[in-house]
């Protein structure tokens, strides 16, 4: 296999390169995610519950030791939720654009090398027929049929290493891409839940308020 390949010209070592990167970041990346559990078992309801409740420090200590992305970015949202409405929408924004970018991580990596490894397959194949016609020039032109052929095929080897690499690559990448989109649209779930509980405390302790001052009043 190895002379088969080398018959391919310069460029099929870094395709080969290509190939074993492309390989060891999908693997790294589907371990990582078989790691991250996002919804974190119900613990968005949890918290919710504790925050219409008022128990904010069981709701941060709860976000806190579920060492999930969804409880990393509500614990954040946590310690801001006392603040203005834009205040709390910007740390939950810029707390899930982090958990993303680690859930992303290398995926730009994995798209350039599925771009690049068909265009290094044509250089090869490009350079090969260079070669080839070089030899037929000094030849005079007098070459048979037999010669021309396998500097051909030799030549075109490269774009045909270069395709069953990208393919596969491209395809790795898009299954990577919607596991992080689907991974994106549960945290932006889980943060619309928290922001609502938040909302529904607002107008309890509003309505309780109200209601105090009203029985108060009444009772003078």
């Amino acid at each position: 296999m190895m002379d088969f390949l080398a018959k391919g010209g310069v460029l099929v070592g870094p395709i080969l390169l290509c190939s074993v990167l492309a390989m060891a970041i999908f693997l790294e990346r589907l371990i990582r995610f078989a790691r991250v559990r996002i919804r974190g078992f119900g613990l968005v309801e949890k918290i919710a519950r504790h925050v219409k409740n008022g128990e904010d420090h069981q709701a941060y200590e709860l976000a806190g030791a579920s060492n999930t992305p969804m409880g990393r970015v509500l614990a954040q949202a946590i310690e801001v939720k006392d603040q203005d409405r834009e205040t709390l929408e910007t740390v939950i924004v810029h707390a899930t654009d982090e958990e993303l970018r680690g859930l992303s991580r290398y995926l730009q990596a994995l798209a350039t090398i599925g771009n690049i490894a068909p265009l290094l397959g044509l250089l090869g194949t490009v350079l090969g027929m260079i070669k080839a016609f070089m030899v037929i020039q000094e030849m005079g032109g007098k070459v048979n049929a037999a010669v021309l052929a396998g500097g051909i095929w030799e030549a075109m080897l490269t774009t045909a290493l270069g395709l069953s690499i990208a393919l596969p690559t491209l395809v790795a990448h898009s299954y990577l891409a919607s596991r992080v989109d689907r991974y994106e649209a549960q945290l932006q779930d889980g943060t619309v839940t928290f922001v609502k509980a938040i909302a529904n405390r607002i107008h309890s302790d509003t309505g309780r308020t109200h209601a105090h001052a009203h029985a108060h009043a009444r009772s003078h």
